[in-house]
């Protein structure tokens, strides 16, 4: 793995990055990574905390998402990472196996309120019956619309799946060659595909227990033909298209500001980003969950937001833990975080930030979250779903296909033959 050199926000008091030195103090580290909002709202928690507990000092350690990964990854083969980080649900299956990467948050449930927190999310973050992290909040990719876009193509937001094929023409007729229903990258394509194919099959994609896709050849053609039949109705732009755009980020791109881009299959905890960056006065509103006539699964890619977890070598894991209770389940701590990390999966800072109106029904991700509640969730997702290579394969494969160098054919006889060997040595 490429290690990046990322450069540390640490020892400026004005960036919240040393917040104080005691004399006698019990040191511990923490880190994570994310924007602005997140490092401002995290620092001044790790303040409160600080406030009331004088003989400890928190050294924070914050990035961008890149090579955040590559950090960690450094530092735990090192023996060196921090006493409580922010880690990602995929990264388990990486760090952790069997349940021995990180400490067992059960072991410190004196300190830790896990009461606060449904066991099903608790589920996600347990590897071979080992706490290894704590979900902060929980998310799935749902569809939200460009109102104003839509109601120019005097179209209602879709219902079924058929009904996103039959929009694409309408908006390419109406409105022009730019505009789509729907934006995609890969990942957002590979998610969405999964949650059709779930609907329809009942069974998940991946085998664990096999090591191995859990679809057929003709299954697995069938999965790329969706992506095939949404750029051929003009549903959503293909990768060779977004590309030509440069590599920001989709919510940079002059054609999501604009409105060309008219939807998106997106976390719900990410959602509001997105509508930010909307040219005034276009706003993004929440759609149906199209769901096909018995199915008993949704589909829902559901999965921790972010989780805390305790590092195997920390000295002082009790500190650590009556920090991360202090962040997830005192007021002081929650209200300090606010949303910066979604809507908390922690019931006692759910419920006072809802009375306090901090949570607002009114909100995209707040909104998205009640849809995801409400919709059924049988099928348990993978942590192999997310494995980067398996997912740099499929983007690979679909961009290959929208330059003309593969075909559909190809492109899921290579993901099955290719997508196996990743999982095997994933899992071995």
């Amino acid at each position: 793995m490429k290690i990046k050199t990322i450069a540390m926000l640490v020892g400026l008091a004005s960036a919240g990055s040393m917040v104080s030195t005691h004399a006698n103090a019990e040191d511990l580290r923490m880190s994570w990574w994310g924007g602005n909002s997140r490092h401002a709202a995290t620092n001044a928690a790790v303040k409160e905390f600080e406030k009331v507990n004088p003989n400890i000092s928190v050294k924070t350690e914050y990035t961008g998402w890149g090579g955040h990964l590559e950090r960690l990854t450094t530092q735990i083969a090192g023996n060196t990472e921090p006493d409580l980080m922010q880690t990602n649900w995929n990264w388990m299956p990486i760090f952790s196996r069997r349940g021995d990467g990180f400490k067992d948050l059960r072991d410190y449930s004196d300190i830790l309120d896990l009461s606060q927190f449904d066991e099903a999310a608790l589920a996600a973050g347990t590897n071979n019956g080992k706490l290894n992290g704590i979900p902060i909040s929980m998310a799935a990719r749902i569809f939200y619309f460009n109102k104003d876009i839509w109601d120019k193509a005097g179209l209602p937001y879709p219902v079924t799946w058929d009904d996103f094929m039959k929009a694409g023409p309408v908006f390419k007729q109406k409105l022009g060659e730019k505009f789509y229903p729907l934006v995609l990258e890969g990942r957002d394509v590979i998610a969405m595909n999964r949650s059709y194919m779930v609907q329809k099959y009942g069974i998940p994609m991946i085998d664990e227990e096999k090591k191995k896709i859990a679809y057929s050849d003709e299954q697995m053609l069938e999965f790329f033909k969706l992506y095939e039949d949404m750029v051929k109705n003009h549903v959503a732009p293909s990768s060779k298209y977004i590309a030509g755009f440069g590599a920001a980020n989709l919510y940079e791109h002059k054609p999501w500001i604009n409105g060309e881009w008219a939807g998106l299959y997106m976390w719900n905890s990410a959602i509001n980003k997105y509508n930010d960056n909307l040219k005034p006065p276009m706003s993004l509103e929440l759609g149906f969950y199209p769901q096909m006539k018995g199915a008993t699964d949704a589909g829902l890619f559901y999965k921790p937001a972010q989780m805390f977890s305790i590092g195997k070598n920390s000295d002082q894991p009790e500190v650590a833990a009556k920090l991360l209770n202090f962040i997830l389940n005192e007021p002081a701590g929650y209200k300090a975080m606010g949303l910066a990390r979604g809507v908390p999966l922690s019931l006692a800072a759910r419920r006072a930030l809802m009375l306090d109106g901090t949570i607002k029904e009114s909100d995209l991700s707040v909104a998205g979250l009640a849809q995801i509640n409400d919709l059924p969730k049988q099928l348990q997702t993978s942590a192999y779903f997310e494995n980067p290579q398996f997912v740099s394969l499929f983007q690979e494969l679909i961009e290959k296909m929208d330059q003309g160098q593969i075909t559909v054919e190809e492109a899921a006889e290579d993901f099955i033959k290719q997508g196996n060997r990743i999982l095997r040595r994933a899992m071995r």
